[in-house]
């Protein structure tokens, strides 16, 4: 196969060399901005230009011929460099001084000693979650973060061998002798409300909780709750779901919800709160060739446990559960922000930097 021709070189003639050097600043003295004069640069200038070319052609030119069309190039691709250079400094100094035209500071004006900030978006979703049960008429109750093992473990039923009470789990704090734990969840504030309020009972228990978690990006080693607790003559599981309903309506809007049935010691029944998945609103599920990464194409995200109190609980807390009923929920704060707002780095939550705040934090409220 014969080899493949290339393009002949340009004339290497005294008035070609001129012509391209012409062109060359013409090119450069008329660029207005840095770009244009960087597309010339790579016209005149660069690894096709034509210059370069004849430089690289000098070799096809005749030994004797050599040292002056050399030089005649050489000469050429000096001027063109220095027009360049030229043109550079120039375009610099016009641009630096609109630069300074624009961005000009009145030293004369007072400082702004306080930046803008914002509430935090877990702070401004907590007191909304407040408002939706105070506006119920529900009061909103706290208690201690360093908690007793018998408040975290002991009162909601779960026994002495239950695997959350492991120290993978749970942080219990030294010595343990003093059967002192970093909560795990906010339930210990509910036994504290059933010990010392009358009843009835409606309260909400919002706050931090600690476990040994990974840092990453679904999980914290502190994160928010907020609990529910009823107590009451005649309460039922519907009670329970109309609550969660609303809940649901005020957080995220036109939303489907359901309740299946679970595990947890501290309620029986017990029962998992899903959401209708936000994205694919369930088209997703038995369509393989549409998937949801979102809810794992089965329609429903989890959201929450809940469930009807269980009597034990109740009777730890002097209770009588031949009266008194209740039901309990909980549900992650930061998850509910990033199912509302659409978070999708639980990291960028404890981070402190205030753009991500000012960014989010209008949805949250």
């Amino acid at each position: 196969m014969p080899a493949p021709t290339s393009a002949p070189p340009p004339a290497l003639d005294a008035a070609t060399i001129d012509r391209l050097v012409a062109e060359a600043t013409a090119a450069f003295a008329a660029a207005a901005t840095s770009a244009e004069l960087k597309a010339a640069k790579a016209a005149h200038a660069g690894d096709g230009a034509p210059l370069l070319l004849a430089n690289r052609a000098i070799r096809t030119v005749e030994p004797a011929q050599r040292a002056e069309v050399g030089a005649r190039i050489g000469a050429a691709r000096a001027a063109v460099n220095q027009a360049l250079a030229a043109r550079e400094a120039e375009l610099e100094a016009q641009e630096l001084a609109a630069r300074l035209v624009t961005e000009r500071v009145d030293v004369t004006l007072p400082p702004d000693l306080v930046p803008t900030g914002a509430p935090h978006p877990i702070t401004a979703l907590m007191d909304l979650l407040g408002d939706v049960f105070t506006a119920m008429g529900w009061e909103i109750a706290e208690g201690p973060e360093l908690e007793a093992e018998w408040m975290n473990f002991d009162a909601l039923n779960l026994g002495p061998n239950h695997p959350a009470r492991a120290t993978s789990d749970t942080l219990f704090v030294e010595p343990l002798s003093n059967h002192l734990v970093l909560r795990t969840h906010t339930s210990p504030v509910q036994i504290r409300t059933m010990l010392d309020r009358p009843l009835p009972i409606y309260v909400v228990c919002p706050g931090t909780t600690y476990r040994a978690d990974e840092f990453d990006a679904t999980h914290v080693p502190a994160f928010h709750q907020l609990e529910g607790l009823v107590v009451d003559k005649g309460i039922t599981l519907g009670h329970l779901k109309g609550t969660l309903d609303h809940l649901a309506a005020v957080m995220f809007g036109d939303v489907r919800t359901r309740i299946r049935p679970s595990y947890f010691p501290f309620t029986e029944p017990s029962a998992e709160m899903d959401l209708e998945c936000f994205v694919c609103r369930g088209a997703s599920v038995g369509d393989p060739e549409h998937p949801c990464r979102t809810c794992n194409s089965e329609g429903w995200i989890e959201w929450g446990g809940c469930g009807v109190v269980n009597p034990r609980v109740l009777a730890a807390c002097g209770i009588d559960t031949d009266i008194y009923s209740g039901f309990a929920f909980g549900m992650g704060v930061e998850r509910t922000l990033m199912f509302r707002n659409g978070a999708a780095d639980m990291r960028d939550m404890v981070e402190g930097d205030v753009r991500f705040s000012q960014a989010l934090v209008g949805g949250a409220r």
